[in-house]
């Protein structure tokens, strides 16, 4: 079971590295974040759409390792057309997904698409690779004003 989420992870990883989903500039965002992280690099700008309390729209730009884009990716994805609230349920599944002790068990029948990053956590250096975006997401919502372009430096 184990080698096959692993083998899973690499290719989900790999397709979303190649073929971001998403990925570009939202012109008439409502909401934007930037996220950086220094130790690796990872950098990434997040452009929302937000209307009525759902995110209507979402893409991303930058550059990073390829955990940090797939993340991004699958994020983007599973927001598209959620309430700001079920986004930030999905952060908080993420969140401990990735940051719980490599050794819990995780029951991992909710979180779809998100279950190949439980082998992140194995590895604390990637940890914030996959979580740049998602904090991200965070800090747009966070600091969303559905009349203007929000910039928040990370």
């Amino acid at each position: 079971m184990i080698s096959e989420l692993d083998e899973l992870y690499k290719q989900v990883i790999l397709d979303h590295n190649k073929n971001p989903r998403n990925f570009g500039v939202l012109n008439n965002a409502n909401s934007h974040a930037k996220g950086h992280n220094p130790l690796c690099g990872d950098q990434l700008d997040l452009y929302l759409i937000i209307e009525d309390g759902i995110i209507k729209d979402v893409k991303f730009n930058g550059s990073g390792c390829a955990i940090s884009k797939a993340s991004a990716s699958i994020m983007t994805s599973l927001i598209k057309g959620k309430t700001i609230d079920e986004a930030k349920k999905l952060f908080d599944e993420f969140h401990n997904l990735v940051t719980s002790d490599p050794e819990a068990e995780i029951d991992t029948s909710e979180l779809g698409k998100l279950e190949v990053f439980c082998g992140v956590r194995e590895f604390p250096a990637r940890i914030k690779c996959a979580s740049l975006p998602w904090h991200t997401l965070a800090q747009a919502i966070n600091e969303n004003s559905q009349t203007e372009l929000v910039s928040t430096e990370n």
